[in-house]
């Protein structure tokens, strides 16, 4: 079969047979904005779904199904060369004559497999539609290449495992607030979610995988993050290396990374590996999206850039596919799932080390800091402490501290300190 007949197939068959079933994301992505859709994530994190939701968004806006072309290519009966490119308008003109180019909406789906999808990409938006929406793998197409290939023309999205609130209506539970966080069957129902959510994370198939499948599965993902988004991509001889880093930087969150002692650890077992090689490796991992840097709170740009960072996963799930938690490490669960959470919200993000710790500050004014449980008088004194020289050095008059369950008020050095559970910060507006 020619290849324009196998596109038209694609094509025909998109148009003719309904979405795959998906729940819907929080996402606010622009449908008329005029700018190529770039949506970036980890792998498994959705992007593929939202793309059905934002389709299924303009059909139901009366949009018609035909005005819509949709392309997976990973699609193994589409194989194409740069010349091919050019036989989707060539495919969709035949079968639409009549269809006015501008109406169109162009969703491509792993765009970077077709060789030369840039000058594509910008062809369509320059003389065909500007209502062009792609993903990308991390293995081939980072965020920041994105903007580069496409001259200004994208906005980029980022896809993120799903939100506490996203994870309960995977669950189905519906949340009615303030009342349903008070009313004490559904608030041990949210709670013993929240616990799950907190263990196994937020990728979307973990939710309906039965629990030992779940660790197989997130060990998966891992290996694929790994192989496909490091190795494969920045060509990674020493594997050992490499796991034996990330390892040590799954063991270090919570706690500032030290490249230099990670480095004096391989050079004492005989690994010749450099520093420069591991702050690639750091770079490689923060590129994939499989962790996130947070730099020290300096006054000075310079010092906050030079002091040694903390690292956080973008996964709980992913965090404990690298490394095994009893219950008394739960607290680092918390922290880098808090972590994550706020960043999505902060212009600014910062940690807090002096004489005293604290885990975050929020727009270079709002002290957070992450405790599982402050049952024990010694683990209280020490987060307040925390807490309270932050609020000092910062002048400010109110902090947080997010534990699993623990609420109470505290009021030190002219700072109201609030104790709220992870689970009411997540669902409610702030």
């Amino acid at each position: 079969m020619k290849k324009k007949d196998i596109i038209k197939s694609i094509l025909l068959e998109f148009h003719n047979s309904s979405l795959p079933s998906y729940i819907k994301r929080d996402a606010v992505i622009p449908v008329n904005s005029g700018k190529i859709i770039s949506l970036v994530g980890a792998r498994r994190s959705g992007k593929t779904y939202l793309m059905y939701q934002l389709i299924d968004n303009l059909v139901t806006a009366d949009n018609s199904r035909t005005n819509i072309v949709y392309l997976n290519f990973e699609d193994e009966r589409i194989d194409f060369a740069k010349e091919d490119l050019d036989l989707i308008l060539q495919s969709y003109r035949e079968l639409y004559p009549d269809t006015e180019n501008s109406s169109l909406y162009f969703f491509f789906d792993e765009v970077q497999n077709a060789e030369g999808w840039e000058k594509f990409i910008r062809r369509i938006h320059d003389t065909i539609s500007k209502n062009i929406f792609i993903t990308g793998s991390n293995s081939k197409m980072l965020g920041d290449e994105i903007a580069t290939s496409l001259r200004g023309r994208t906005l980029k999205y980022e896809v993120h495992p799903l939100s506490f609130k996203e994870f309960l209506l995977f669950n189905d539970i519906a949340i009615a607030l303030p009342h349903d966080i008070h009313e004490p069957k559904k608030k041990a129902r949210i709670l013993n979610l929240f616990r799950e959510y907190l263990l196994w994370g937020g990728f979307p198939e973990i939710v309906f995988l039965p629990k030992e499948l779940k660790t197989r599965t997130l060990q998966e993902y891992y290996d694929v993050m790994i192989y496909r988004d490091l190795i494969e991509r920045y060509s990674i001889k020493d594997h050992f290396v490499l796991k034996y880093f990330i390892k040590r930087a799954a063991e270090s969150v919570t706690k500032p990374l030290s490249i230099n002692k990670i480095f004096n650890e391989l050079k004492s077992h005989g690994f010749k590996t450099g520093k420069n090689t591991l702050y690639d490796f750091l770079e490689y991992l923060d590129n994939a999206i499989i962790v996130s840097r947070l730099k020290k709170f300096r006054k000075s740009i310079a010092a906050s850039e030079l002091a040694e960072k903390k690292v956080y996963f973008i996964d709980n799930g992913i965090l404990r596919a690298i490394r095994i938690f009893r219950e008394e490490d739960y607290g680092i669960l918390l922290e880098n799932l808090m972590y994550r959470e706020l960043k999505k919200h902060s212009r600014s993000m910062f940690f807090f080390k002096e004489n005293n710790e604290c885990d975050f500050i929020l727009d270079e004014g709002i002290p957070v800091q992450s405790c599982y449980d402050l049952s024990d008088p010694a683990v209280k004194k020490r987060e307040l402490e925390g807490i309270s020289a932050a609020c000092r050095q910062l002048h400010a008059a109110k902090g947080y501290i997010i534990t699993f369950d623990d609420e109470e008020s505290f009021e030190m050095d002219n700072c109201a300190i609030e104790a709220v559970p992870a689970y009411r910060w997540l669902l409610e507006e702030r």
